[in-house]
């Protein structure tokens, strides 16, 4: 799981959503996320690491338990709990 460029139009996330992911990270608190990617719906426990903006889209990067790092489309997790 990269950064998608697919055509689906971004859509912004609201601001109280991105600062639960910009305190989590300074927290160092690891989150149980639900997210799709290409028609495939992930569940994982995650790491946040870091937030990045490429192109106007948003990114949440973070570390699995395995170390994969992964940088998932902010507007495509759908379910956000701390783990």
């Amino acid at each position: 799981m990269t950064e998608s460029h697919d055509q689906d139009p971004y859509a912004p996330i609201a601001c109280a959503r991105y600062s639960e992911y910009e305190i989590a990270i300074l927290h160092r608190q690891k989150l149980h996320l639900r997210w799709h990617d290409a028609n495939v719906h992930y569940d994982r426990v995650v790491l946040p690491l870091d937030l990045k903006t490429v192109n106007h889209e948003e990114f949440l990067v973070c570390r699995t338990a395995t170390g994969e790092t992964l940088t998932i489309r902010l507007d495509h997790i759908q379910r956000l709990e701390p783990a």
